[in-house]
């Protein structure tokens, strides 16, 4: 035995801090504590100001709109009526297009959807202050690019039923879309990857001497992987054209923002220890993020480096169709969330300039729910995920290598046989 004294004797006994939500199923959800400013108190530094000057922002919340649906402050975008109403119905679009195949899924005509009920004004404002040819490395809940881009609406029903019309021929998840030529990066499962493509790509912009720039989408939860600091470093030190959005929706699944850190510090304030710029929006107001996104976009291309952007919102619903919100959340909690609802934020700033009323609000929302209703029919026209499978077989031995080798022309030839056996006649 030993005649040393403990010298831990007198110390205290080390605990780890493990965050959790501020509400659970049963409570009463007060979000009273979050400091909100005011719309238009946050100051708009210059595009080429050094980044140190925009860490104060990260800590804010830079807002357009306020309680009246006026426009004010400094980074009021001063939009046309055009471009509001455009905006206003690409976000019902995505809302309705939601709604729709959510319940297609419920139905039993896909495996699996994402809605982003509540986030609508993200990625339509993103999408509008953009280039066209600008390129989104996106996550799953950002099909408002598409929407406000001009894309197909039949063509994503297509992808998400996984039928013939598919351009993706079956091999992407649904809802995890990839068009090239409207800047839709392909979207992966694999939560995080997309932020060090969307560096790389805008790194490889500059070094071909191009005039495009890329944007970065993550949601909260995925700060949390490796890709996030890598991409975040490789930004910094290389000072590429790019754009590192931060969707804050305060759930990533089940587990809450604090898991990721949220309650040590913002996750724009993430851009302070890069020396990167840094921007913290309110996500639910439209002009607040088209402005924002506009901002960085123009400090992208004039070479003046790149900006982290969270965008402060919530996510209404479940996860997916896979995830029951009810059991990790407190009921009520997206209606008492203080920043509203996007759309109707949106819309109250038309009728506060003149520009809208509710007459044509509804006739909007009967066409926006015609055109919407077509589009799924001609998709399902084209077969439902649960009718796939015999169609075109060889199709999955294809665009892998520029000559199929003999070892996979024989599994392809196994497999047509196969299908002939089990069909009784030749598969289509």
């Amino acid at each position: 035995m030993s005649d040393k004294p403990d010298i831990r004797a007198n110390r205290p006994a080390l605990a780890l801090h493990v965050p959790e939500p501020p509400f659970r199923p049963g409570d009463t959800p007060d979000f009273s504590s979050i400091k909100i400013q005011a719309a238009g108190e946050v100051p708009r530094p210059d595009v080429a100001a050094d980044a140190a000057e925009t860490h104060p922002l990260t800590t804010q919340l830079v807002r357009v709109l306020d309680d009246n649906g006026h426009a004010v402050g400094p980074w009021n975008p001063k939009l046309d009526p055009d471009t509001l109403r455009k905006m206003l119905k690409d976000m019902k679009t995505v809302r309705v297009f939601d709604d729709r195949m959510y319940r297609a899924q419920r139905q039993g005509k896909t495996s699996f959807y994402m809605k982003c009920t509540g986030e609508e004004a993200i990625a339509v404002s993103a999408a509008t202050a953009m280039d066209p040819e600008d390129m989104h490395f996106p996550t799953y809940r950002q099909q408002g690019l598409l929407v406000a881009r001009g894309y197909p609406l039949v063509t994503m029903m297509c992808q998400i039923y996984s039928n013939k019309g598919d351009p993706l021929q079956g091999r992407q998840l649904p809802i995890m879309y990839s068009d090239k030529k409207h800047g839709f990066f392909s979207i992966s499962g694999n939560l995080g990857t997309q932020y060090p493509q969307a560096v790389g790509w805008a790194m490889a912009s500059a070094i071909k001497g191009d005039s495009r720039i890329a944007m970065g989408w993550i949601g909260d939860g995925a700060t949390a992987e490796g890709d996030f600091h890598s991409a975040m470093t490789f930004a910094a030190v290389y000072q590429a054209p790019v754009i590192l959005a931060v969707v804050n929706n305060q759930w990533a699944i089940s587990s809450f923002s604090g898991i990721a850190g949220a309650e040590q510090a913002t996750f724009a304030a993430r851009a302070v220890g890069y020396g990167i710029a840094g921007l913290r929006v309110d996500g639910n107001d439209a002009l607040a993020v088209y402005a924002a996104v506009k901002w960085a976009s123009e400090r992208a291309r004039t070479n003046n480096g790149p900006t982290t952007i969270e965008f402060f919102t919530y996510r209404a619903e479940g996860h997916s169709t896979s995830d029951d919100p009810t059991g990790y959340r407190a009921k009520g909690e997206a209606e008492e969330w203080p920043l509203g609802d996007p759309i109707a934020r949106l819309k109250a700033h038309l009728v506060a300039l003149g520009e809208w009323d509710e007459e044509r609000d509804a006739a909007l929302d009967k066409e926006i729910d015609s055109s919407v209703r077509g589009a799924q029919k001609e998709a399902e026209s084209q077969g439902i995920l649960p009718q796939q499978g015999f169609d075109n077989i060889p199709s999955m031995f294809e665009d892998v290598y520029s000559e199929t080798p003999w070892h996979l022309a024989e599994q392809r030839d196994q497999a047509l046989d196969e299908a002939r056996e089990f069909l009784g006649h030749e598969p289509k």
